[in-house]
């Protein structure tokens, strides 16, 4: 059930993303009265799911989620209409109009997704606004990676300042750590303060371990939630149960729990727990995936218990939120571009996922905050990836018209074939080879 509320969050975000986008170049084209053949959800070879002709346009739904497309009359594009493009230009044509417009058709789509991205950032924000453990507040210190453990990072440490900046949430450290490239970490271990030095090459040390995290807040394990249809449902777990140890070694803390699961993967295990004024030991099986089907309380829930994690809630007005949004979408735009420099590192390719990575990235329940959350980052990314001067994508041809604009002079038309196709086989590599890190590491259980 899981893996399918993920496929559905992810197919309906996408299909919200890939029509928008696409109507950033059709109405634009429509407006310079241009021709649009096709407008696509999800792509058509051989057959459509769906398809009529309205007027000029033909609308439809393709098989095959990849995205979506646009077929605009005299465009060198994906569909390699030679025939068309042989014969003398029409006046609704895309190369019948001057450079200007084509441009604003291009670069239609790209807008539209970072315009929409930080849209949906400010109605998050209005509507649930904004909630963080800060720093302060991961009152049991964190659990480092193994990675950040080999750089003398202990269990229980409570990270103070990073670069001399102390950082607002655990979440912002990482960001520190590994898009921007900060080393110099100030702690509190035992009550004394430890300073360590990170390897200079740290962020690739990290990604070569596999670790898409490399801290996280200790949390008490009191169960929250007990997941119908698990293992755990059909044992005598039950929620508020403080766990103590799983077959004898202890594990107090979520982190410490969850980690020695994946060494017990089909195994049947002890849970020793405090119920009330009675320590029981409860037996459960763990699944393939190394799960039973509990989750630890919240850290509201924590702070009744006076445990601290006592969170900030912001709240944004109408106004408040339009600026706050934008400077989130920013934010978010510069830290993914700040993080592309890790993927040109043979630790950081070996990272790059597909479908399946994206689709991790939703909860596994539907949630609509996280839902509209993660449609806006993958809005700005998508806005981000379009604008690369790749031939193929939006960026190409606009490089190409920046050509024609600059100086004055028409591009080869068999140039831009040539590069569109070279641009396809490209994607389609960088797609085959995502998708295949995704389909490696699901067989060998490293998602």
């Amino acid at each position: 059930m899981e893996v399918l509320i993920k496929a559905t969050q992810l197919l309906l975000s996408l299909s919200i993303l890939v029509i928008l986008h696409e109507m950033g170049h059709f109405l634009p084209a429509r407006w310079f009265k241009i021709r649009v053949e096709k407008f696509y959800l999800f792509f058509d070879p051989w057959f459509s799911l769906f398809k009529k002709q309205v007027g000029d346009t033909e609308y439809g739904v393709g098989w095959l989620p990849l995205g979506g497309y646009v077929k605009i009359s005299g465009m060198v594009d994906e569909s390699m209409d030679k025939a068309q493009m042989a014969k003398p230009p029409e006046p609704w044509e895309f190369r019948s109009k001057p450079a200007w417009q084509r441009l604003i058709v291009m670069v239609g789509g790209v807008t539209v997704n970072l315009l929409l991205g930080m849209l949906i950032y400010i109605g998050v924000l209005f509507t649930w606004g904004r909630e963080y453990l800060p720093t302060d507040q991961a009152m049991f210190g964190i659990h480092p990676s193994k990675t950040l453990s080999a750089q003398g990072v202990q269990e229980g440490d409570r990270l103070v300042r990073v670069e001399g900046v102390a950082p607002k949430t655990i979440g912002d450290a990482q960001r520190m750590i590994l898009i921007d490239g900060a080393r110099d970490l100030e702690l509190v271990r035992g009550g004394d303060p430890v300073r360590v030095q990170l390897d200079p090459e740290f962020g690739s040390l990290a990604l070569g371990n596999g670790e898409k995290e490399i801290m996280a807040v200790r949390l008490p394990f009191y169960v929250d939630t007990v997941r119908p249809g698990m293992n755990a449902a059909k044992s005598d777990l039950r929620k508020g149960d403080r766990i103590l140890a799983v077959d004898g070694t202890p594990t107090l803390f979520f982190e410490d729990f969850r980690k020695l699961l994946q060494e017990k993967k089909d195994q049947t295990i002890a849970i020793a727990l405090v119920r009330g004024p009675d320590t029981l030991n409860v037996p459960v099986t763990v699944d393939a995936s190394g799960l039973v089907g509990i989750g630890p309380e919240t850290y509201s829930e924590l702070e009744a218990r006076g445990l601290g994690f006592k969170t900030v809630k912001e709240s944004y007005g109408l106004l408040a939120s339009i600026p706050a949004g934008i400077t989130y979408g920013m934010e978010t735009l510069t830290g993914y571009v700040s993080s592309m420099k890790l993927l040109f590192t043979k630790s950081g390719a070996e990272q790059i996922g597909g479908f399946g990575a994206i689709g991790n990235m939703f909860p596994g329940t539907w949630n609509w905050q996280a839902f509209w959350t993660m449609t806006a980052f993958l809005s700005i990314i998508l806005a981000f990836m379009n604008i690369l001067p790749i031939p193929a994508l939006d960026g190409g041809h606009v490089m190409f018209l920046l050509y024609e604009m600059i100086t004055k002079r028409v591009p080869n038309q068999r140039v831009m074939e040539v590069a569109q196709m070279v641009g396809m086989v490209l994607l389609l590599s960088l797609l085959l080879y995502a998708n295949g890190n995704d389909l490696f590491k699901g067989l060998t259980g490293r998602m």
